[in-house]
């Protein structure tokens, strides 16, 4: 049993975090919060408004003031962007402040769950494919490293995946009633 304050899911774009999230989210009794809709609110200014102004280098600076001050609560399930574990300050304060669940998913999964998807900065290019292989190379040991459960989303629907979620997360998770 690993108790944690929050219960924190890591991925990449198309794993099935924010699908997922809100279900599991509703099945424990926490609340919800992605991530990346908490930088939107708290900028005013959407994603790739904010690629577009500051770069990457500007959002990702978004990114860790959100999510360190997202990992100062608990009762939560806190959705990430699949880039939040690049910085090593973000991954030891997820790694600090939540049980993580790694929802892996493959290349080729991505390409059809993203296949319509025109709001992803990162992807904005003709090389779609090679650029998710390039980030899978770089996150994917950044993302184990980080897990304390992992899951395979590439064969589940949403409801399948939370099912098999919610019966290994009563067995490994258990949360953290008062923050620390």
């Amino acid at each position: 049993m690993n108790p944690a304050p929050n219960l924190i899911l890591i991925g990449p774009m198309g794993a099935g975090k924010t699908c997922i999230g809100r279900r599991l989210a509703e099945r424990f009794t926490l609340d919800f919060v992605d991530a990346d809709q908490a930088i939107v609110d708290s900028t005013g200014a959407s994603i790739p408004a904010i690629f577009e102004h500051s770069g990457e280098a500007g959002f990702r600076q978004h990114e860790r003031q959100v999510l360190h001050a997202l990992l100062d609560g608990h009762g939560q399930l806190i959705s990430t962007g699949g880039g939040a574990v690049l910085d090593p300050d973000n991954r030891a304060a997820i790694a600090r402040r939540g049980f993580v669940v790694y929802l892996r998913v493959s290349v080729p999964a991505q390409l059809e769950r993203l296949a319509r998807d025109r709001g992803r900065p990162l992807l904005q290019r003709p090389d779609r494919e090679q650029v998710l292989h390039e980030m899978a190379a770089a996150r994917d040991p950044l993302y184990q490293g980080l897990a304390d459960l992992t899951l395979d989303t590439d064969l589940y629907t949403p409801a399948e995946a939370t099912a098999q979620l919610v019966l290994r997360l009563a067995a490994q998770w258990q949360r953290q009633e008062t923050p620390e």
